[in-house]
This record gives C-alpha cells, structure tokens and sequence, in this order.
C-alpha cells in the first residue's frame, strides 16, 4: 500500500496542476495517518482509580483447613447439608454449627431459661457470623464490580474517539471523492491537462482507497496497568491468593477429593471463558499473547479487548455473589432446627 502510494505521488507531481497538487495533499495527508499509529495515553485523573482500599479490614487471614480433612461428627451430617458445612467451615464458624446443636439438644431434654438463653446467645453469635461472611463477600465483589466498571468506562472511552475519527474519515473520503471528481473532470475537458485530469483521477482513487483502510483499521489502543490481577490468580489457581479473601478463595477452588468429575467454581470460570471464546484455549501462539497481555502487571490493550476483560471480571463477580445463597441455605436449615 506505502509503496503504490508513494509510485502514485511520484507520477502525479510531474504534473504543474493546482488541482492535482491539492489531491497530493490530501494524499499526503492521509498517508502520514495511515503510517503512524500511537496509542492514546490517559492523564491523571484516570490513573487515579483504585478499587482496592489499601486500610480494608481483612476477614479471615489463613486459609481454611479443608473439609474432606476434618472429622465432623454425625450429628452436623445428618442435620446439615454438605454444601452448608463447607461455606461454614470456609468462612470459620464450622465449631458454632456444633455448639448449637449440642444446646438445642440440652434445651429439649431439660427446658429452662438458662438453656434458652444458651441457644439464643449461640444463634445471635451465628447470625453475627453469617452476616460478616456475607460482607465479607460483597466487599470483594464491591472490588470486582469497580474494577469491571473502571475497564468499560475505559473502552467506552477508546470506542469515542475511535467513532469520531470514523466519522471525520467519512466526510474525508465524501469531499476526497467530490473534489477528485471535479478537478479530473475539469482537467480531462483540456486536451493540453487530458493527462493530468487522468493522474487526477487516479490520485483521488488512492486517496479515497487510503481512507477506506484506515476506516477498517480505525481501532485506538491503551496501556493499562493492573497489578492487583484477579484474572491471573484465577487463571494460575494455587493454595492461596494474595488478592481473594482466603474464605473466598477456599471457596472457589474447593474440589471434593472423592468428587473428580465436578469442577471448582474456579474451573468453571476458566471454562466459561473458554467457551466464549474469551481465551482461544485451541492455539498455543493465542494462549501465550493472552497471558502476556492479561496476566501481567500492565498490557496494551484495543476497545475489544478491554471489553473482553471487564466480561471476565463480571463472571468471577458473578462467581463471587453466588456464594451468599450457599449462606442463604444454611441460614433456612439453622432455622429448621
């Protein structure tokens, strides 16, 4: 294309015509927009985002023993589901559970204010954790929710400018190919200009092929940092996450030892992406560009792309939310009892 480009220039200066000149101006124009593509660099106020409070309270520092490991006495088994020990056991008040039990069954078999007053001071300490475990969980989805809105509002901003370049490229082309028209019909008229009307024409043909080009590869890209990267923690997998709450995190990766077919909820989000063709998981060269874009602490990054990230970021945050209707269940069997 610079090539046919330049050879077209060349051809058409050889030609002392104020309208042919006004064509290589244009053309040259569009040629030095066409060569030179930069991406667009964000001022301050963008930078300044940060999704994650440097002061926040941190839940639960050690990650859960698992639950498979743990000996559970019958009585939890046969009153609570598996799925409510685990989020219990996740989240830390797994011995609660147990206690509760133990003073509803002394309640039943010797009523009396005293063993009343036990079991309500165990439920209010109950609820009390089950309500911080809720927190817990909207706090890091609060997180992702922001992160997910800083990348769109981001791409809406890139997808912008890359209409109204669109828009200018279109009049381009619209008066490129009006004043091309004109000035070869007018030199074509003059036997003495038949020539130059020719490299006229030509030369508004190019030009209007330029702009059609940089219309189809009209795409702006940015450079975006993220050194705070849930996608490569739930991409890497690993016993622990310096990002996710570890209650949260034991969560998501859990996988039943005795259970090999079922996928974590981490797994299943790597293969949602995969599915959507998010990640291209069928070629290699296409794995190894995704994870050096995404995964590391900065990528450059095209409207699409940032679109495809705040996607990923809002399925872990669906993720994420899900686990409060595990909380919900153990909350109704609690109530049963």
């Amino acid at each position: 294309m610079k090539t046919l480009f330049l050879h077209a220039v060349a051809r058409i200066m050889e030609k002392k015509s104020f309208y042919t000149c006004l064509v290589v101006a244009t053309l040259c124009l569009l040629g030095q927009g066409c060569i030179t593509s930069r991406p667009v660099k964000l001022d301050d106020s963008a930078r300044l985002i940060n999704c994650h409070l440097d002061n926040s309270f941190v839940f639960h520092s050690e990650r859960p023993v698992q639950i498979d490991r743990l000996d559970i006495v019958p009585a939890l088994t046969q009153r609570f589901s598996f799925t409510s020990l685990n989020i219990a056991n996740a989240f830390g008040f797994l011995d609660l559970l147990q206690d509760y039990l133990k003073a509803d069954g002394e309640l039943k078999s010797h009523p009396g204010i005293e063993n009343r007053v036990r079991k309500m001071e165990i439920a209010a300490n109950l609820a009390q954790h089950v309500d911080l475990a809720s927190l817990e969980i909207s706090s890091f989805a609060s997180e992702l929710d922001c992160e997910e809105e800083r990348i769109t509002q981001l791409a809406d901003f890139l997808r912008a400018k890359e209409i109204d370049r669109e828009s200018r490229l279109t009049v381009a082309a619209i008066s490129v190919g009006a004043v091309g028209a004109i000035a070869s019909g007018i030199l074509s008229a003059n036997a003495h200009t038949e020539n130059a009307g020719i490299f006229t024409g030509i030369a508004g043909g190019i030009a209007e092929a330029i702009i059609g080009v940089l219309i189809l590869k009209n795409s702006k890209t940015v450079e975006l940092q993220h050194p705070r990267n849930v996608l490569r923690d739930i991409w890497q997998g690993g016993d622990s996450s310096a990002i996710v709450p570890s209650a949260i995190w034991y969560y998501l990766t859990y996988k039943h030892p005795e259970k090999p077919e079922e996928l974590s909820l981490r797994q299943k989000i790597i293969e949602r992406w995969k599915g959507f063709k998010q990640i291209n998981a069928e070629n290699p060269n296409d794995i190894d560009r995704f994870k050096r874009q995404y995964f590391q602490d900065e990528g450059l990054y095209s409207t699409g792309d940032l679109y495809n990230r705040a996607n990923m970021y809002d399925q872990i945050e669906s993720a994420v939310k899900l686990i409060k209707q595990d909380l919900s269940t153990l909350l109704l069997e609690i109530k049963m009892i």
